[in-house]
């Protein structure tokens, strides 16, 4: 059966298709064939259905599928381009932390950023060379890791 995504809830890994045949079917994540990246509202799939579930569900193909990062950026509202320049450039204050919404370790890289220049600077260079190290991190990553890292298991360091 044929039929398009309503709703998916990637914290609870479960969603809404409504088949071509009129009805609603729900499914979970782990029902999905294709590559989960394609999990998003609106998307066209093909599906078997057993006691009003969705199983062995796949995208089918043609249907204006879209990239990879613009599903994580759109699930999470969180760019891994901004939260890497951000670590790179103010890093040591730990904005790119505040940014992802990890304010207790925010705030733990400003405190030690702030103090550190106290201690002659010491402390706040170490700050400094560890956001400057997750910035690369956050850029080189797969859009896909860094979302389920940084944004779905909300990972706050390295």
């Amino acid at each position: 059966m044929r039929g398009t995504i309503l709703n998916y809830d990637i914290r609870i890994g479960e969603g809404l298709i409504s088949g071509d045949d009129g009805k609603r079917y729900t499914f979970k994540g782990s029902s999905f064939g294709s590559d989960n990246v394609f999990l998003k509202n609106g998307v066209a799939v093909d599906f078997e259905v057993e006691n009003d579930e969705a199983l062995s569900i796949f995208v089918v193909p043609g249907t204006g599928q879209i990239s990879t990062s613009d599903i994580f950026e759109g699930m999470s509202g969180k760019s891994k381009m901004v939260v890497g320049l951000l670590a790179l450039f103010a890093g040591g204050f730990g904005v790119h932390k505040f940014y992802l919404g990890y304010k207790r370790a925010g705030i733990i890289m400003l405190l030690v950023t702030i103090f550190g220049l106290i201690l002659l600077g010491i402390p706040s260079i170490i700050i400094g060379i560890i956001a400057f190290v997750e910035g690369i991190i956050y850029l080189t990553r797969s859009d896909e890791g860094f979302y389920r890292t940084y944004v779905q298991n909300r990972r706050e360091w390295f």
